[in-house]
């Protein structure tokens, strides 16, 4: 039986880190496990300028704990007023990894995103030219079509027809939920690939509704049913190049998740790699966790893996935190509802 596991460094493709008293308390727990991340632009206001970029870099960079060895990977929110020629320097200045796109209203702070894809085809065949990645959030925010739906219909509707009519265009559907995800991306082609985060390969709809409504697995997109579930779990351990990790992990305080009108995210930096571990003995797939955590991200998006190796170990994880202070305010770490076997080897 495996006991201990060795791979490469991970990365998170996808990151909230906010700002403030927030930023300060959760890039710790990031850059505990984590060599880099892509870190998403939805602050208030937006990252939509390079010069947004270059400061917000840098506050991170500030904020880092001494010692620690963590790359932020820079993207730039996408608006319909954004300047191609802007992007294009911050690319060449070496700022910015990918661009963010939102369709306007589909999560937090996403009211400056996109309502008219047609309006930013600029800025988009800038990005294929010169080899800068979009990051989807993949959902249509039409109040006609039901929230379960959400995915498959932006497929249909939007990402099919945009990356038809921009070839060489390269595509991360991020947060990926459904089975007609998965195999939307499984056929997609080498440009185009997909994160799944730690929180969707253990919840479906039921854990959030079933007994009483449990705001801390409230995320978006929301979670499916139990067939969704389990083609994510197929996804992420099968190994296959167009699967990595992007945790989504988001943080807000108690008292904005546990409200009659709660936000939508689960916070799962703290014990991300722990969780993953867990998932992939249960399936017998620890041998593919390396690609999807490691391997998969950085091959995607022409980089090399980290160097520095991680260490796991079979064991149930010591001094996690049920809650990280940000301030004057508390952030609940995700708890998946069982026993976590395995842990990061400090």
């Amino acid at each position: 039986m495996t006991e201990t596991l060795t791979i490469r460094r991970p990365d998170d493709w996808h990151l909230h880190l906010r700002d403030g008293d927030v930023l300060r308390a959760v890039l710790p727990e990031s850059a505990r496990d984590f060599g880099r991340a892509i870190v998403m632009p939805n602050l208030v206001p937006p990252v939509v300028t390079g010069d947004d970029l270059r400061a917000y870099r840098d506050r991170i960079l500030q904020a880092l704990p001494e010692g620690a060895e963590f790359e932020p990977l820079m993207t730039l929110y996408l608006t319909e007023d954004t300047d191609p020629e802007d992007v294009a320097k911050a690319h060449a200045d070496g700022l910015v990894t990918a661009v963010k796109l939102y369709p306007a209203g589909a999560t937090t702070n996403s009211a400056s995103g996109v309502r008219d894809i047609d309006r930013v085809r600029p800025v988009l065949e800038k990005m294929a030219e010169i080899g800068l990645p979009l990051c989807v959030h993949g959902e249509v925010t039409d109040s006609t079509v039901d929230i379960f739906d959400r995915e498959s219909v932006f497929i249909d509707r939007v990402l099919e027809p945009l990356r038809r009519d921009m070839p060489g265009l390269r595509v991360i559907m991020e947060h990926v939920t459904t089975r007609e995800g998965v195999e939307y991306v499984k056929a997609g082609g080498d440009d185009l690939g997909a994160t799944i985060t730690a929180h969707h390969l253990v919840l479906n709809r039921n854990h959030l509704l079933v007994g009483g409504i449990r705001p801390h697995y409230y995320c978006l997109p929301v979670a499916k049913r139990e067939i969704h579930r389990l083609a994510l779990r197929a996804a992420a351990t099968s190994g296959e190049g167009r699967f990595f990790l992007g945790t989504d992990s988001a943080p807000h305080p108690d008292h904005a998740k546990e409200a009659a009108c709660g936000c939508a995210g689960c916070f799962t930096a703290t014990n991300a790699m722990a969780l993953l571990a867990t998932v992939f003995d249960a399936d017998g797939a620890l041998d593919t966790l390396e690609a999807f955590t490691s391997l998969n991200g950085p091959a995607f998006y022409g980089l090399s893996p980290n160097e520095a190796e991680m260490t796991l170990e079979k064991a149930a994880p010591e001094g996690m935190p049920e809650k990280i202070d940000a301030g004057e305010d508390r952030i609940t770490v995700f708890d998946p509802g069982f026993p976590l076997t395995w842990r990061v080897a400090r």
